[in-house]
C-alpha cells in the first residue's frame, strides 16, 4: 500500500478510531480537534496533533490543509461546524473529503456543500456487523449502488493454490476480482494466472446477491 497523507477532523471515538487504523497501516495522519485534552490522548493513534479550529480558512491554510490527500470530518455534536469545516475543504481544493453525519439532513447538508462520501457511523457500522455475520468470510465493503457492492472477502480454504483462470470466478458466480491482497501487499488487476494462497484477500466487484453467496462457501 503507498503511503498517503490523512486528516482526521475531530478526534472523538469515531474519529480516533479511523486515525488509529489508518497510523497502524502505516498512513501519514493528522489529527486535528480544537479540544486540547482530546489532541493529547490522541497523539499515540497519530503521526502529529494538532489543536485548530477548522472553521476558520486561514486556520487551516496555516496547518497546510491543502497537502493532504484526503480528510476525513469527524466532528462530533457540532453540525455547524462540522458543514462549515467541509465546505472550507472543498474551497481548499481537498480532492477527497469524507464527512461523519449525525442525521439523515446534516448528511443531505454535507452533500451540498461538497462532501465526496457523507458516511453515517451508527447505520453504517450496524449493517457492517450484520453483513459480516450473515458472511463471515466478508471483512469489509463499499456499497456502490442498491444491487452492487465491492467486497473484500477471505478466500474459502477450498480455493487456496489455484490460479484465478482455474477459479473463472466470473463463470461460475458472476463475479470479478479487482485485486488481491496477499501478505499485506495489493495486487491491482491480477492476471488470470495469479496464484491465491491461503490467508489471501479478494477485492471483489459485482451483485450483493453473487457476493454474499461466494462469502459463504467453505
Amino acid at each position: 500500500m503507498s503511503k498517503r497523507q490523512y486528516a482526521v477532523i475531530g478526534l472523538g471515538r469515531f474519529g480516533t478510531s479511523v486515525a488509529l487504523r489508518l497510523h497502524t497501516a502505516g498512513q501519514e495522519v493528522l489529527g486535528i480537534d480544537i479540544n486540547e485534552e482530546r489532541v493529547e490522548d490522541a497523539e499515540l493513534s497519530v503521526t502529529h496533533a494538532v489543536m485548530a479550529d477548522t472553521t476558520e480558512e486561514e486556520t487551516l491554510k496555516s496547518i497546510g490543509i491543502r497537502n493532504f490527500d484526503c480528510v476525513i470530518v469527524a466532528i462530533g455534536n457540532d453540525m455547524q461546524s462540522s458543514i462549515l469545516t467541509t465546505l472550507l475543504l472543498k474551497e481548499l481544493g481537498i480532492k477527497k473529503v469524507i464527512a461523519k453525519a449525525l442525521n439523515k439532513n446534516h448528511g443531505q447538508v454535507l452533500n451540498k456543500v461538497g462532501a465526496d462520501w457523507v458516511i453515517y457511523p451508527e447505520r453504517d457500522m450496524g449493517e457492517r456487523v450484520a453483513n459480516q455475520l450473515l458472511s463471515p468470510n466478508m471483512l469489509n465493503y463499499i456499497e456502490l449502488s442498491k444491487e452492487y457492492n465491492i467486497e473484500e472477502i477471505m478466500i474459502p480454504v477450498s480455493m487456496k493454490e489455484k490460479s484465478l483462470r482455474e477459479l473463472d470466478l466470473r463463470a461460475k458466480y458472476n463475479i470479478s476480482a479487482i485485486a488481491i491482497i496477499s501478505k499485506g501487499e495489493i495486487i491491482i488487476s491480477p492476471s488470470p494466472d495469479q496464484v491465491i494462497h491461503e490467508g489471501d484477500m479478494l477485492l471483489m466487484i459485482g451483485n450483493k446477491e453473487d457476493l454474499a453467496m461466494f462469502a459463504n462457501i467453505d
